[in-house]
């Protein structure tokens, strides 16, 4: 009796355990965060190479680049939001990331002391920045902050 217990538990505990894992594979084939490694960064982002004391931007759209680490606690709350947010503004805005402990380098060109930072990059001008977990409605108004509002084209049209 004790040892169809242990099977029965044990097969439970296998086929649970399957369940998560596929889940856990389906959720990140949805994720539309794009993970940079330093290739891609100087390549999306910005050359700091190339160009160490001088910010330009390289990307065709508005972007969010979220700097983490697997450890973090903060940085594991705040993934799912930034998911969220890139399927939200796809199309509109890239949502990046950055592991601090796979980019050493990348984290230090930028200052990166404190995670999670998010470094919100709009098409002109300068990024900016906010450390520690952010919510949802932070991020997005952000994020709308990135983007060029309908009137600001028009009068940009109009004045051409």
């Amino acid at each position: 009796m004790k040892k169809s217990i242990f099977w029965i538990v044990a097969f439970l505990l296998m086929f649970a355990t399957n369940a998560i894992v596929a889940q856990n594979s389906r959720d990140h084939g949805r994720s539309k965060t794009i993970k940079l490694d330093k290739k891609s960064f100087l390549k999306r982002v910005a050359n700091y190479e190339e160009s160490p004391t001088v910010w330009k931007y390289l990307g065709d759209k508005p972007a969010v680049i979220d700097f983490y680490a697997d450890w973090c606690g903060p940085c594991r709350r705040l993934a799912p939001l930034l998911d969220e947010l890139a399927a939200e503004y796809e199309g509109r805005v890239y949502i990046y990331k950055v592991n601090v402990d796979d980019q050493k380098e990348i984290a230090q060109a930028f200052g990166i002391t404190s995670l999670p930072t998010i470094v919100f990059i709009p098409m002109q001008g300068t990024p900016s920045a906010g450390t520690g977990f952010l919510p949802k409605e932070t991020l997005r108004n952000a994020i709308n902050d990135l983007l060029p509002s309908k009137a600001s084209t028009n009068i940009e049209t109009t004045t051409k």
